[in-house]
This record gives structure tokens, C-alpha cells and sequence, in this order.
């Protein structure tokens, strides 16, 4: 009898017991599903941007009837200066507006028959665009188009006299289409190369008479350009979704 009391007694005590037992063990350990992955951010075009471009300018060689022409299709050297706007829509499209000037050295002509010469020493081109192009990360290829501005310091010559003319036609302003690429190098700083053609328009001489049959010429130029930008982003980046 005093067996079954004592055992009694001693379940009842490790009964009590548990729950603390329990307690200290501490809580239960609950499986938890792990942290989403990280979104890296993709570049961002949308921003205000300046910099700087160095290249070269050709014109057409045979502007009048076919008369070959100074220095046009040797070269010219150019160097000036953009600014502009992108705006990313889309993760992959840009749009934008763009200005830009470059400086020209040396000068465009032709020797006339009879000792006539014509000379325009055109000091620069300008251009304000709209551009779009296509982005994937750090690269956007793009085309442009829109106005143009020839800033030309033009003269007739006879016999290395400087006479009078008159010109018939605005040669100053015209229009610009080109394509370029542009890459993202570095936070903030893209490196360019682009191609832009400048059309000025058809004129012809009024004056003196023996230029009159020269017929009508085009002041025109090709160029090509490599330049860099420093950007100002103005909105946070695009976030890849998963």
C-alpha cells in the first residue's frame, strides 16, 4: 500500500514539473521563408545632361554643276559643346531634345573661269533636335532630326580682289538628321558616336553676271563626332521586377 502511495505521489510531482521543464526549453522554432532577392537597379537615361564633342566635317565636292570644289571633301576638323534632356518611358526607350554647337576650322569654295573665286569660311554648325532611341542597360542606339543653322562668313574674290555678290536663297538655315550610340561608362558619364548630316539648302549667284551660269549650289556637310556627357539624373532609377 505504501508503494502505490508513493508512486502515486511521485507522477503527481513530475506531472507539476513539465510545464516548466517545457518553459525553459524555450519557444519553438518556427521555419521562415527567406528574404526576397534584391532588385538591382537598372540605369537610368531620364536626366539633364552637358558635355563636349571633337570630330570632322566633309561637304559635297561637285556644288556647282559639278565643278569640283576648294577643300570640301578633304576634311575639316570640329569641336563644340551639347546639352539636353532624356526622358526613359519605357524600360527600354529614351526620348529627348538636344542642342548643340561645334566650331568648323578652315573654309569651303571653288575658282571660277576667268578669275573668279568664291570662299565661305563657315565658322560653325548648330542644331536643336528631338531624338529617340533604345536602350538595353548602359547602351542606347538613337536617331535625331530637326533644325540646323550654318554660321557662314562668306566673299567673292577677282583675281584675289574682294568684290561684290549677291546670292539668291537662305543657305543658313536648314534641317539635320543622324544616328548615333551612346554607352553609360561609368555613375553619371556616357561616351557618344554619331553620325549628323546638315542640309542648308540650294542657292545661286544673282551677282556679279559671269557667276550667274555657275547655276545653283548646296551647302551641305557630313559629320561624324565622338564626345562624352555628364549627367544629371533628376528621377530614381528603374527597379527590375521579378
Amino acid at each position: 500500500m505504501k508503494k502505490i502511495l508513493f508512486a502515486t505521489v511521485a507522477l503527481f510531482v513530475l506531472g507539476a514539473a513539465a510545464p516548466a521543464v517545457g518553459a525553459d526549453l524555450g519557444a519553438r522554432n518556427y521555419y521562415k521563408s527567406p528574404a526576397p532577392a534584391y532588385a538591382a537597379p537598372i540605369y537610368n537615361w531620364t536626366g539633364f545632361y552637358l558635355g563636349a564633342h571633337v570630330g570632322g566635317a566633309f561637304s559635297s565636292d561637285n556644288n556647282f554643276n559639278g565643278l569640283s570644289t576648294g577643300n570640301n571633301g578633304n576634311g575639316r576638323f570640329l569641336g563644340g559643346v551639347q546639352v539636353g534632356a532624356d526622358w526613359q518611358f519605357n524600360p527600354n526607350f529614351v526620348v529627348g531634345l538636344e542642342g548643340q554647337y561645334s566650331w568648323l576650322s578652315g573654309n569651303v569654295g571653288a575658282v571660277f573661269p576667268g578669275g573668279f573665286a568664291y570662299t565661305n569660311d563657315q565658322r560653325g554648325l548648330g542644331s536643336i533636335t528631338g531624338r529617340v532611341g533604345y536602350t538595353w542597360g548602359p547602351g542606347l542606339i538613337y536617331v535625331k532630326g530637326g533644325y540646323a543653322y550654318s554660321d557662314n562668313n562668306e566673299k567673292v574674290t577677282f583675281g584675289g580682289v574682294p568684290i561684290g555678290f549677291v546670292i539668291d536663297g537662305d543657305h543658313r538655315n536648314g534641317y539635320t538628321v543622324g544616328a548615333g550610340l551612346e554607352y553609360m561608362f561609368a555613375p553619371n558619364w556616357s561616351a557618344k558616336a554619331e553620325y549628323q548630316y546638315y542640309n542648308f539648302g540650294d542657292a545661286h549667284f544673282i551677282s556679279p553676271g559671269a557667276l550667274v551660269p555657275a547655276g545653283n549650289f548646296t551647302t551641305d556637310d557630313h559629320t561624324f563626332k565622338a564626345g562624352v556627357n555628364y549627367r544629371f539624373n533628376w528621377a530614381s532609377p528603374v527597379v527590375a521586377r521579378y
